[in-house]
């Protein structure tokens, strides 16, 4: 009958313990708790779950995890540790909680609810090996991810384990590069964006050149945006190649947006997908799949820039706008005061275009030189008069004065070109219209409200 409850398997082990955790509970017990339950529901659970394991024995500060694969276990103890590093960064000294890891591919003996067997030996006197904040793992975990992570190791040689018969091989992750707190930049005053290189999912290296194609074209058109602050290419492809964390290089590069995506090709077809996250808290803002028929190579990297940055700026300017509206309006920077009037202008309300304006003279006295604020300025002094809101002759001579100066401030400045051309069609003058608004579609083609009065002047 015993027999019949037990069941054998290989699998992928992590086992992961507190350093000293005796001395942290004595010295703050209730803190101690506290942070560790914390930590648990914020970065443990989910971050196993996120890799496919499962928690198969958890006592008092110990944990034990089975993967479906070594390269997700390895993946999940860098990703924990990094998070690790990250929280300790803002912790004292003395009040830090670090992980020991060790990862094992061996035998796991399930009787009666329990886990035992030598991977389970095995996999708990490597994790006894690894110094605080690190990852020991057995000769087979760095056998089968070598060359498949980015992720060096240190060969420590063989080993004689407690109560292990046979001496086992035993590699520690070169942490000083992983975990490394990396001061933050500071973030531009305006919103920022790294494109990171996208993965070529295709299964052969040959084909880089098509992924690292749009990731080019994606970022040389958002340049052309001038309210978004664009990482160049080449530091944003040091990444390549490497397992990231998105709030990393959001510190590390001092960006508030990332990029990131695939690219697959089969045969004569060709998926790119691509998501926007934001690195500060690392939440998904949107995400987006292309399926298309691969011809023409250079048409179809233009295609797919073309719908992404025409999707990535609205979503772009939502994400900033929902940012803005939960700070308090007295400590609202230019940008934020410019990304709170949109709010109102979409709206479409009279007390939410006064607000609007009220937004906008903020701005343009924090930052007189604003091109964007000016703009946005007549673009609403001018709706006010369409929806018979203000008096047509004071309201658009002031609409026209706006406008005029934010093309002087920055005449590659779409938004600029857009004004100007919305207040000469609300004027009657069509032809000088459709003439700024050629120039606000030319620094930007994905600006849909150019195109909108562009037809209303030819109209």
């Amino acid at each position: 009958m015993a027999s019949e409850r037990i069941e054998r398997r290989l699998t992928a082990i992590l086992a992961a313990d507190i350093a000293g955790y005796s001395r942290l509970v004595e010295a703050d017990e209730e803190g101690t708790l506290s942070q560790w339950k914390a930590l648990w529901g914020t970065v443990i659970e989910p971050k196993i779950k996120e890799h496919r394991g499962r928690i198969v024995r958890v006592i008092g500060d110990g944990i034990l995890a089975e993967f479906a694969s070594v390269i997700d276990a390895l993946r999940c103890a860098v990703e924990v540790q990094r998070s690790m590093a990250e929280h300790n960064a803002k912790a004292p000294q003395d009040k830090r909680i670090e992980f020991r890891v060790g990862i094992n591919f061996g035998e796991l003996i399930i009787e009666d609810g329990d886990f035992w067997g030598d991977g389970v030996n095995i996999v708990a006197r490597l994790e006894a090996l690894a110094h605080p904040g690190g990852i020991c793992v057995s000769g087979r975990v760095q056998e089968d991810t070598q060359g498949k992570l980015e992720i060096a190791f240190d060969d420590m040689g063989e080993q004689h384990l407690k109560n292990i018969a046979r001496p086992v091989r035993v590699y520690r992750v070169r942490f000083d590069e992983v975990t490394k707190s990396t001061p933050a930049l500071p973030l531009p005053s305006k919103p920022s964006i790294s494109v990171l290189p996208f993965q070529n999912m295709s299964g052969d290296p040959s084909e880089d050149y098509f992924a690292d194609g749009v990731v080019e074209e994606i970022t040389t058109a958002l340049s052309r945006i001038r309210w978004l602050f664009v990482i160049a290419r080449n530091s944003s492809f040091t990444y390549k190649g490497r397992m990231v964390d998105v709030k990393q290089v959001g510190r590390e590069l001092g960006v508030r947006y990332a990029l990131e995506g695939s690219v697959r090709k089969e045969a004569n077809r060709v998926r790119v997908t691509a998501q926007l996250i934001d690195a500060v808290t690392g939440h998904h803002v949107w995400a987006e799949r292309y399926d298309r028929e691969l011809a023409g190579i250079f048409a179809l990297q233009d295609e797919i820039t073309e719908r992404v940055v025409a999707a990535v700026e609205p979503q772009l300017y939502a994400a900033e706008g929902i940012r803005a509206k939960r700070k308090q309006p007295e400590s609202l920077d230019a940008w934020e005061c410019v990304m709170r009037a949109l709010s109102c202008v979409n709206s479409r309300s009279q007390n939410d275009y006064a607000m609007a304006r009220e937004l906008l003279e903020r701005a343009i006295e924090l930052d007189p030189a604003y091109a964007q604020a000016h703009a946005l300025f007549a673009y609403v002094m001018g709706l006010e008069v369409l929806y018979g809101w203000k008096s047509e002759e004071i309201a658009l001579a002031r609409a026209l004065e706006a406008a005029q100066k934010a093309v002087v401030l920055d005449s590659e400045d779409a938004w600029a070109h857009f004004a100007l051309g919305f207040v000469y069609c609300m004027i009657q003058r069509a032809q000088e219209a459709v003439f700024e608004q050629e120039k606000a579609l030319a620094l930007n083609p994905n600006f849909a409200l150019a195109y909108t009065y562009q037809g209303a002047a030819l109209a």
